[in-house]
């Protein structure tokens, strides 16, 4: 061995051991003629003495500059009085150095490891030395934590951790498949799967019963901060259950799992909410509970009123009109009004009215542009069902459901951060009865809200060639503090229920038999009831450490063009290994 001991574990107790260190130099520093060596490994840091008087390795620390590689040998011993560091857990002790060793020499760095503020590019371009920093250790031996926690729950239930293919086939199942060329089977493709989707359903159908996987799965879609063309879930799968089976197994999981890592108790049981609730009250299906702010519904009481841009989404049937009240948001300018009105645009809405209360006794007390459009009794309405005060603020959200959802949902959110509305506390939440599927309106047809193995509810089922935006899914989604942390369903364990549900989907009979005729075949030879859930590992660490990114809790992430800056992958590959593949490249895009 290199070492005997850690650095970061010396304590007062060790004084007067002979011990062998070895690390990187953290800094150095002369004083005097003596030299100070901080020198660190993944335990911490300790103090080197180098003193003249024992000339060897006084001249090797001479030369030692910034995270060179060092072993070094010597005695503890109690620091001088008045030379303790607080700031480090072997402050009260040093190692006079009696031998050091370079073992390795490095060049001046792109950055320095103490530097808050490097940019993003360059420390992936240089992940090896941003992976020193402490922010980066401490969030990836949370990881590790967290994952070894995930296992030993899981563990003592009875799952077992059983591996399923990288190399699948490619299926319509929403995102796009990356595909891997065969040579072996010239023209054909294999698929990098987005999930272990159906293997695991395959495993159920096996008799296994309760299979669990620390699974890495790839999309390949457009990126946004936590998103990841690779990233790692955990998957889960059970037999002979139903919904409330699973979610509660999997929140005791939870509890434990936060309780272990972060000292965190979350609520027992955890709440649960409908999806129309969650909508009709936050805008969103993975609201952010910490924030007060909710969702007024508007759109009965603006039916009458002559104000078409109320009057309008307000008569269709597919249209809303909501209001979100805002506790003091009376003191905000009519600048920091505009502004808001420019974020709301980018989620497709055309404005954002308000009405400011000064009094909420009646119009006399409010200040707004449209109160002249409408009467005393829908003013009295609106006040009533937003329960303002004075003092407050009123937005309105006038347009398709769909674009108010997503306007108030994602002002609600922003209105939180700036105003400081936001609790500092966790708060999960199961969302349940999620529809089936929903109409999308580019490709004409319905699209799977989870994916088109989701089970209908039973008394659904006979919905789904009449009115499929009816149909709610036997779905359900755990969040936290605004996030989706994991999400699942019960799944079709009956071949002619999925084939109806892919035929709903606008997969035909030959195409199903084509793309999941391995799957339904399975279903036909006694596949028990089962269901599961899966969970973002990426996303649950991004949380537990306050990341803004989950970039920041990955050791080798992609940028979000799905690159490498640390091996520029993608990259192009030589013209014989194309002609291996049969493959040509065409012109780029």
């Amino acid at each position: 061995m290199m070492r005997d001991q850690m650095c970061g574990e010396l304590r007062r107790n060790d004084i007067d051991k002979n011990i062998t260190l070895a690390g990187w130099v953290l800094n150095r520093r002369d004083h005097g003629g003596v030299v100070f060596i901080d020198l660190r490994d993944r335990s911490g840091a300790v103090q080197i003495v180098a003193d003249p008087e024992t000339p060897k390795p006084f001249a090797v620390a001479e030369q030692v500059r910034n995270e060179f590689v060092l072993q070094v040998r010597g005695r503890v011993r109690r620091r001088p009085d008045g030379t303790d560091n607080p700031d480090l857990s072997t402050g009260e002790i040093e190692v006079v150095a009696e031998h050091i060793e370079l073992l390795a020499r490095a060049e001046p760095l792109p950055f320095q490891l103490d530097d808050d503020d490097i940019s993003e590019p360059v420390r992936l371009k240089y992940r090896f030395l941003d992976l020193r920093r402490p922010t980066m250790q401490s969030a990836l031996r949370l990881r590790h934590r967290l994952i070894a926690a995930i296992r030993a729950f899981l563990d003592a239930h009875e799952f077992v951790d059983i591996e399923t293919p990288m190399l699948t086939r490619s299926t319509p199942e929403g995102a796009r498949d990356y595909l891997v060329p065969s040579r072996t089977h010239g023209g054909q493709f294999f698929a990098l799967p987005q999930s272990p989707q159906l293997f695991k359903q395959l495993l159920m159908v096996g008799g296994f019963e309760r299979y669990y996987q620390i699974a890495r799965c790839f999309r390949d879609e457009d990126l946004r901060a936590d998103r990841q063309p690779e990233f790692t879930q955990l998957d889960v799968e059970m037999s002979f259950v139903d919904e409330n089976a699973v979610m509660d197994l999997m929140e005791n999981m939870v509890r434990e799992v936060f309780d272990k890592i972060a000292q965190v108790s979350l609520p027992d049981p955890i709440p649960r909410m409908t999806h129309a609730e969650a909508m009709a009250r936050y805008g969103s299906d993975r609201p952010d509970l910490r924030i007060a702010l909710e969702l007024s519904e508007l759109t009965d009481v603006m039916r009458a009123v002559e104000f078409k841009v109320f009057a309008a989404p307000a008569a269709d049937s597919e249209g809303r009109v909501a209001a979100l009240c805002v506790p003091g948001g009376g003191e905000l300018s009519r600048a920091q009004i505009d502004d808001y009105t420019e974020f709301v645009k980018q989620f497709g809405a055309g404005g954002l009215a308000y009405i400011k209360v000064n009094d909420p006794s009646g119009r006399e007390g409010l200040q707004s542009p449209i109160l002249k459009f409408l009467p005393d009794e829908t003013i009295a309405a609106v006040l009533a069902r937003t329960h303002a005060a004075a003092g407050d603020l009123i937005f309105f959200g006038a347009d398709k459901a769909a674009i108010v959802n997503d306007t108030l949902g994602a002002l609600r959110l922003k209105l939180g951060e700036d105003l400081g509305l936001v609790e500092d506390a966790w708060k999960p939440l199961w969302v349940v009865d999620f529809p089936l599927m929903a109409w999308d309106t580019d490709a004409k047809r319905w699209q799977s809200l989870h994916h088109p193995f989701t089970a209908p509810r039973d008394d659904h089922i006979e919905l789904l060639t009449t009115e499929p935006d009816k149909v709610l899914s036997r779905a359900y989604d755990l969040v936290l503090n605004g996030s989706e942390i994991g999400g699942g369903s019960i799944r079709i364990h009956n071949a002619d229920i999925q084939r109806q549900v892919l035929a709903a989907l606008g997969i035909d009979a030959k195409q199903a038999q084509s793309e999941f005729g391995f799957l339904l075949d399975a279903l036909q030879y006694g596949a028990p009831p089962h269901g599961g859930i899966a969970f973002g590992i990426d996303r649950l660490t991004a949380l537990l450490t306050a990341a803004d990114s989950i970039r920041d809790v990955i050791a080798f992430p992609k940028t979000q063009k799905a690159a490498c800056l640390l091996t520029d992958a993608p990259s192009e590959v030589g013209a014989g290994q194309l002609r291996e593949l049969g493959l040509k490249v065409g012109g780029k895009k």
